[in-house]
Order: C-alpha cells, then sequence, then structure tokens
C-alpha cells in the first residue's frame, strides 16, 4: 500500500496547477469552515446557556488555547515544509525521519504546556485581562480544555504532515470528526446535562481525543505516505532545528496573537469594561470564521509549493502563487460585503444583551474594514514558509500582528478622545501597511524563482 500512497505526493508535481489547487485547497477550506463553525456554535452556545459575561470568559481563554495551537503549528507547519520538499526530492526515508521526530516534539511540548498551565493557570489568565467577574467562566473552561491540550496538538500537528504527501482529504476528515463532534456535544453538555462552560470544554477535548484516534489509524494503515517506525522517533538535532527554524514564523503568528491578546483584553477593560471585552469576544470569533477558509487555501498551497520548489519546477510555484492570490482576494472580498451588511444580526446570534450588540456591531464593521486585502499577505508569508526561507517568513508573519498593530493598540486610543475606537481603528491600518510590505518581499522573491538563482 506504500507504492499506492506514494502517489499522493507524486501528483504534487504533474497534475495541472488549477485543478491541484482547488483539490488539495477544498477539503482544507471546507475543513476549516467546520472548524471556524464550532467556534461559532460553541460561543453562541456558552452565551445562551451560560450567558453574555461567558463569553467574556471564552475571550480571556483564547490566548491561551493559541499558544497550544502556536506549538503544535509550529512542529506541524515547520514538519511538513520539510517533508513536502524531502517528497519532491525523492528522499522518503528522510521524510519518515522528519515525522517521527516531529511526533516526539509534539508528545514532550505537549505535556509540559499541560503541567505548566494547569500549574500556573490563575495569574495566567490575571495577565490575559481577566477581571474578578471574568476568571471563574475562565478557570472552569480553562482546567478541562489543558487536559486535553495533548491529543489537540497531535491532531493539528498531523494534519500538516498528512497534507503534506498531497492527501487533502483525509486531513478534512479528521477536522470533520473532531469539529463535527463537538458542535454535537456542545448544547447536550451545555443544555441538557446543565454543565455551564465547563461542559463546553469537556465536549472540547472529547472531541480532540477521537480526531487523535482516526489519526493514529490512519498513519498505522498503511495508506500513508509516510511510515513512521520506532528508530524514526529518535530526535535527529539537524532535523528538529529546521522543523523548529521553518516553523518558527506559524508559532510567532499564534503567539503574536496571544501577546496582542493581552494588550488588547486590558485596554478594552480599561477603555470600556467587561462588556467591551465581551463584544470583542464575538467580533473574534466571527473574524476567525471569515480567516479560516483562507488558510485553508494557505494548506493546500503550501504543500504544492514547497514539493515544486525542491523539485525545481519554478513555472508551477510561480502559477500556484498566482492562483492562490486571486482565490483568497476573491473569497475576502465577498467576507468583507456580507460583514458590513449584516454586522448587528450577527452579533444578535450570539446574544441578546444590547449593549454587546451596539458595541460589537460598531467594533465588526471597522476591525474588518480592511480584510479584502489580508489574503495577499498571508499568501506572502505562506510562500516563504514553504521555501523553507525562515526569516523572511517570520518578518512577514510578526508584521502585521505585532510589528505594526501592536505600537498603533497602544497609541491610537491615547490620541484625543478615540479610546475604544482607538483600538478598532487600529486593524484596519494594520491590515492595509502590512500588505504594502508583502508584496514588496514577495516581487523580489519572483524575481529570484529561476533556475539559476533560486536558493534551496
Amino acid at each position: 500500500m506504500r507504492a499506492n500512497a506514494t502517489a499522493h505526493s507524486e501528483r504534487l508535481g504533474t497534475e495541472p496547477i488549477k485543478k491541484l489547487l482547488v483539490s488539495m485547497s477544498l477539503p482544507a477550506t471546507v475543513a476549516m469552515i467546520v472548524n471556524a463553525l464550532y467556534n461559532l456554535v460553541d460561543t453562541i452556545v456558552v452565551g445562551r446557556g451560560v450567558g453574555a459575561l461567558a463569553i467574556g470568559g471564552l475571550a480571556i481563554s483564547f490566548p491561551i488555547q493559541m499558544f497550544i495551537m502556536a506549538i503544535a503549528q509550529m512542529i506541524g507547519i515547520g514538519a511538513a515544509s520539510m517533508i513536502s520538499r524531502q517528497l519532491g526530492q525523492g528522499d522518503v526515508e528522510k521524510a519518515d525521519q522528519t515525522a517521527g521526530n516531529a511526533y516526539i516534539a509534539i508528545v514532550v511540548l505537549g505535556v509540559i504546556t499541560m503541567v505548566v498551565g494547569l500549574n500556573y493557570l490563575e495569574p495566567l489568565l490575571r495577565i490575559f485581562g481577566a477581571t474578578d467577574t471574568l476568571l471563574p467562566y475562565a478557570m472552569e473552561y480553562m482546567e478541562v480544555i489543558l487536559i486535553g491540550s495533548v491529543f489537540y496538538m497531535f491532531a493539528v500537528a498531523s494534519n500538516s504532515l498528512i497534507r503534506a504527501e498531497g492527501n487533502a482529504i483525509v486531513a478534512m476528515v479528521t477536522m470533520f470528526i473532531g469539529t463535527g463532534l463537538n458542535i454535537i456535544l456542545d448544547p447536550i453538555f451545555v443544555f441538557v446535562f446543565d454543565m455551564g462552560i465547563k461542559g463546553a470544554a469537556w465536549a472540547t477535548i472529547i472531541s480532540q481525543f477521537m480526531s487523535f484516534a482516526f489519526v493514529m489509524i490512519y498513519i498505522y494503515s498503511g495508506r500513508s505516505s509516510l511510515k513512521v517506525m520506532p528508530h524514526h522517533l529518535i530526535p535527529h538535532r539537524e532535523l528538529m532545528r529546521e522543523m523548529f527554524a521553518v516553523g518558527a514564523p506559524a508559532f510567532a503568528r499564534q503567539v503574536g496573537g496571544s501577546a496582542l491578546a493581552i494588550i488588547v483584553n486590558n485596554s478594552l477593560g480599561y477603555y470600556g469594561g467587561d462588556i467591551a471585552i465581551t463584544a470583542f469576544g464575538v467580533v473574534n470569533r466571527v473574524m476567525m470564521f471569515i480567516f479560516m477558509p483562507l488558510f485553508g487555501v494557505v494548506q493546500g498551497f503550501q504543500p504544492i509549493a514547497g514539493y515544486n520548489y525542491g523539485a525545481k519546477l519554478f513555472d508551477r510555484v510561480k502559477e500556484v502563487i498566482k492562483l492562490s492570490m486571486q482565490y483568497t482576494t476573491v473569497y475576502m472580498v465577498g467576507g468583507w460585503l456580507l460583514i458590513l451588511l449584516g454586522a448587528d444580526f450577527v452579533i444578535r446570534v450570539f446574544t441578546t444583551d444590547p449593549d454587546v450588540i451596539a458595541l460589537g456591531a460598531q467594533a465588526m464593521r471597522i476591525v474588518l474594514f480592511a480584510v479584502p486585502v489580508i489574503g495577499v499577505q498571508i499568501i506572502g508569508s505562506s510562500v516563504f514558509q514553504a521555501f523553507g526561507k525562515a526569516m523572511p517568513a517570520m518578518v512577514l508573519t510578526l508584521l502585521r500582528q505585532f510589528i505594526i498593530l501592536i505600537p498603533l493598540l497602544l497609541i491610537l486610543p491615547r490620541i484625543g478622545d478615540l479610546g475604544l475606537l482607538g483600538i478598532w481603528l487600529a486593524y484596519p491600518i494594520s491590515d492595509v501597511a502590512s500588505t504594502f510590505v508583502s508584496v514588496f518581499m514577495l516581487r523580489k522573491e519572483m524575481h529570484l524563482l529561476e533556475p539559476d538563482k533560486a536558493q534551496a
């Protein structure tokens, strides 16, 4: 079965790019939509079943969940980039060894995260902006989430490896299992069993475990191009170094989001109190829902770009970059129009609190005003990741969320009487500025995509 499975990888260098990008991106996009839908359902169920302040508790908890995802994506995306290039070069044994080292890293870092998180949970939540009112909700939720964090990290990282071998359908099914089960269990645990916000957390970790179980069955069924044996689990310094270096931009993106959340939550608490934190908690979930399909395209794009870059098929690399930018821009324009027209309705789905609805609708229209250009920026940073060029990928990843946005968040609210409006305005300004820089760097890289100029 190994030979048949390898065909998934070989098609990355032979199929027409348009057909290949759709076949790789569509399952990932559908899976990301389902995953984003879970986040929305989770927030709606908690808001309706527990109360508006419980949404604030989720907003406070979210940065820790982002950190957990950051570790998983660092390992998964770093290893996936390596595996795509290794398979493109025909080095299957090294790809197996990379996958084995990724699994070891997941287990070790996952256990450390769980232990540290459980022992220092309250001070961490305080740092992330928890008020006395919101802290109990956040504590209840995160105590359960941390228990299942290892399974979640394994499923997320393994998904990247599965996509790297060209099997996007299995990656989609993995996400369907976790998110679909979560959507089913959420209302049962919250409304039927009356478990409150803790019920939503238990629904999440049970679903994560089922995703983990499915991934393990797939990997050892013989259907995967990768075949991880015990000797592949021996840590290899150079493989680990490259894995963490290439995956560092993904880690930085998520950790930058966590650092961003510290500033945002504390600023919201200062300028608007619990209502502002709760309102932005809803906006943030909606923003994730809009962005998730975009990352589905990215996940389909990266294995194609990485494989063809490794195989030195540079015309195919250029074509997939161009198409990915076109697809993401069209999608983001559509999402932008829907938000401008229906912000009030969207907020009402989550809560009946009139103050949260009014503030949330205003914030949503401003924060998401410049999203039509975001696809270009995110594809730009993903190009450098796919090529294994860690430093420019890191710069572009940090640019929007960290280098530009955080200073704006600190400065704009203090100008005149802007306050909360300054926080909202920081987002579209950062989106536009980071896109300009991304276009400049990407144009230079595209010029280098010639046989005599491209660098491994």
